[in-house]
């Protein structure tokens, strides 16, 4: 798997993640939402870089053809629920022809610090063949975004797969990375070392879906 972490080069990315860690910042939740879309726009121009194009001829107003380049590839963005999607909504403002996905992935505690990662819901079209962008803004142990990335191979096995979170722990990536095709990208805002006995990613940033929606029962 091939690591692109934003951090190793400053840039907007790391205005955005100061700001949705800070604590003083981060309670803005139309502040966090639109950070979190954000990052998601500087990551999917980032990862534009990477897809196929073809040339196309495009008429102007001034009737003289223009050689263009167009993506060659399609593309299916697919996202976990519910922190994911204004993360996903980045990706699909930069490729707003892609088809999309949805999972719900969640913890199911069975007891304080233990838990099971649950699956209820999957809507995708077929992905036989096309490049899958998976996006989940924390990346903590890796277990839901793998078992998310299996429930959707149920829909066609992806020609590309590309995965994207904002924060990431050491210990994910170096899991997703055993558990990924080989040729597949991870693209990362921060990879922090650690993570703690709930699985929460430290320092981070807390819970991404309450704060960018609100606290849960």
């Amino acid at each position: 798997m091939k690591i692109h972490n934003f951090a190793e080069t400053p840039s907007l990315v790391s205005q955005y993640l100061s700001e949705m860690r800070n604590t003083t910042v981060q309670t803005d939740r139309l502040r966090f939402r639109r950070n979190l879309e954000r990052i998601g726009e500087i990551m999917a121009y980032e990862l534009s870089k990477t897809l196929a194009y073809k040339n196309e001829s495009v008429r102007t107003p001034l009737g003289v053809d223009a050689t263009c380049q167009e993506i060659d590839e399609p593309l299916v963005l697919a996202t976990i629920f519910r922190a994911g999607v204004p993360f996903h909504q980045g990706f699909l403002r930069y490729f707003d022809q892609a088809e999309n996905a949805f999972v719900s992935a969640y913890r199911k505690y069975k007891e304080k610090e233990n838990f099971d990662i649950c699956i209820e819901y999957l809507a995708s079209p077929r992905l036989e063949g096309k490049t899958l962008v998976l996006c989940d803004p924390m990346l903590a142990t890796g277990a839901s975004m793998e078992l998310s990335y299996r429930a959707l191979l149920t829909k066609g096995q992806p020609g590309k797969v590309h995965i994207a979170s904002v924060i990431a722990s050491r210990h994910a990536v170096d899991y997703m990375s055993s558990v990924m095709p080989e040729d597949s990208h991870l693209w990362v805002g921060v990879i922090d070392d650690e993570i703690n006995t709930h699985s929460y990613i430290v320092p981070g940033l807390g819970d991404a879906g309450d704060l960018a929606y609100g606290t849960k029962e």
